[in-house]
């Protein structure tokens, strides 16, 4: 099965890449190959600093800066300060660069309806609906699991926004307390306990933690996925690895808990096999709690 979704995504390249100009030195005419447009586009739709188009684009520095400079010494686009963090740089269209931005964008609309005009309406829609799957489906398969320590500012950030979004979702507000003391964030640190981050070009868009519990069950903390990114299955990816360390860790079961306005995490878990049980614990956030267990 997966050998065949990789014969069928080659197939569609093939497809699909001499349709839209991908190949050409010059693409779509503009006498610019595509990296150096999709550069020019990204930063037409608003002045963006130099780490966003890294992110966007997924190319490393030092071709963005090889890029930007072409750009630059064409008098397409100019390079700012930002006055909101000195250490970044910010990339902006000069009046040359609208113009050539609004060619670009007519060429891309122009051969876009050229690719559609010979289908029905009713295969226009089945295209849509296609390509909206093709495109969440790639976007989850470009997010990367790592290991990561709890403490680190990176899984830091991420469990600030786990707060901030809780603290927006349930109806008196979320106070994490001393949840970022060491003594809170040290068992969910391997060995004894193991601690997950997605990103996702660079960004941290979900984590995850596993921590024991005196009992001799390990219990799953700190779940977050980015709003950007839900609905992409990282919610079940995340709980993957941590209950692969709970087993390997010799955890016979996996507990956790959950507030009842969270819905889709409370789906989430009942499909990945979690069930329903009595309080283990005086979260006073908690009102549903789940137990699994897990083999290995």
């Amino acid at each position: 099965m997966f050998e065949d979704a990789v014969d069928t995504l080659r197939r569609f390249n093939r497809s699909y890449t001499p349709r839209v100009g991908v190949l050409d030195d010059s693409f779509l005419d503009t006498g610019r190959p595509l990296a150096a447009a999709r550069l020019l586009f990204e930063i037409g739709l608003g002045p963006v600093t130099v780490h966003e188009l890294r992110r966007r684009t997924g190319a490393d520095s030092g071709y963005v800066s090889r890029l930007l400079r072409n750009l630059e010494g064409d008098g397409l686009v100019e390079m700012r300060i930002d006055p909101a963090d000195r250490r970044r740089r910010v990339a902006t269209l000069t009046s040359d660069g609208e113009t050539a931005w609004n060619e670009l964008d007519q060429r891309s609309d122009e051969i876009a309806r050229r690719l559609l005009s010979p289908l029905s309406d009713h295969q226009h829609q089945q295209l849509v609906k296609a390509l909206d799957t093709v495109d969440r489906l790639l976007r989850a398969a470009s997010i990367e699991l790592r290991s990561a320590d709890p403490a680190d500012p990176v899984s830091i950030a991420a469990m600030t926004s786990y707060v901030e979004e809780l603290s927006e979702r349930f109806p008196g507000g979320f106070d994490i307390g001393t949840g970022f003391e060491p003594d809170e964030l040290d068992p969910m640190t391997a060995p004894a306990g193991e601690f997950v981050i997605a990103v996702a070009h660079g960004d941290v868009v979900g984590c995850g933690g596993l921590r024991p519990l005196p009992d001799g069950s390990a219990e799953i903390k700190r779940m977050w996925v980015s709003r950007e990114v839900r609905g992409l299955g990282l919610g079940r990816r995340l709980l993957e690895p941590l209950e692969g360390a709970a087993a390997e860790r010799g955890y016979a079961v996996v507990v956790l808990d959950t507030n009842g306005t969270l819905d889709e995490a409370i789906s989430m878990y009942r499909r990945a096999g979690y069930e329903e049980v009595g309080r283990y614990n005086d979260n006073p956030y908690a009102e549903l709690f789940f137990s699994k267990r897990i083999s290995g």
